[in-house]
């Protein structure tokens, strides 16, 4: 128990590991999966006319994926922000941090 009164934390196990790592690649296939589908929905028409991408479906998919990525980093690090917040008006326990 010396986790608790800030000893070294228990490593977690190989399986534990695993699905982290299951887990993460999860949540990314989901974004990109989510990315793809946001992103061609709204800059490349269901009738296509030409095989390779015009000028303006590039540039739309180039300004998608860029406010794309920088929501999600401004959303993730509001979480994280909260996430502190609510650790650190847990974690005062009766020592205080």
């Amino acid at each position: 128990m010396s986790f608790l009164f800030g000893g070294p934390r228990p490593q977690p196990s190989s399986a534990e590991k695993i699905a982290a790592a299951e887990a993460e690649i999860e949540m990314v296939s989901n974004m990109f999966n989510q990315l793809v589908d946001t992103c061609t929905r709204k800059c490349i028409p269901s009738q296509y006319r030409e095989a390779d991408l015009n000028k303006g479906e590039s540039v739309c998919l180039d300004r998608c994926v860029a406010k794309f990525f920088e929501v999600n980093v401004k959303v993730s690090e509001k979480m994280q922000g909260e996430a502190a917040q609510r650790g650190g008006a847990a974690g005062g326990g009766m020592f205080g941090s």
